[in-house]
């Protein structure tokens, strides 16, 4: 199971350290879950899931149940569309992207963060 956290982590660019501190569930908790010592309790691994949008299930095997297919079927887009939607200054303009197509979510994303950066100048 860890290796799906791992992944998860890796597709976000995230540490675990900003997951333990964003969701309450201790570094030593997933210390341990990384050694095989433990299993998280279920109530911390649905707070890891959530924290990632996606199910338990996915967490656990990394694999969706059937029908639960997510809203965008490649991997990146879904990852640019959630970093969008989690940016507090591009999540007003969020609700446009989500019935883009995935080369317009591209070129929405990288306009988005040119724009951010030159106001932030």
């Amino acid at each position: 199971m860890y290796e799906i956290f791992e992944r998860l982590l890796q597709n976000h660019g995230i540490t675990a350290y900003k997951v333990s501190k964003e969701t309450g569930v201790t570094q030593s908790t997933l210390s341990d879950w990384k050694r095989g010592r433990s299993t998280p309790k279920t109530d911390n691994m649905q707070k890891i899931a959530d924290y990632f949008s996606v199910s338990l299930e996915y967490l656990l095997t990394g694999k969706e149940k059937e029908g639960g297919e997510t809203y965008y079927l490649e991997e990146d887009i879904r990852r640019l569309a959630l970093r969008i939607y989690e940016d507090k200054d591009l999540r007003g303009l969020f609700d446009d992207a989500i019935t883009a197509s995935p080369g317009d979510i591209r070129a929405i994303h990288d306009m988005l963060l040119v724009l951010k950066r030159k106001d932030s100048k």
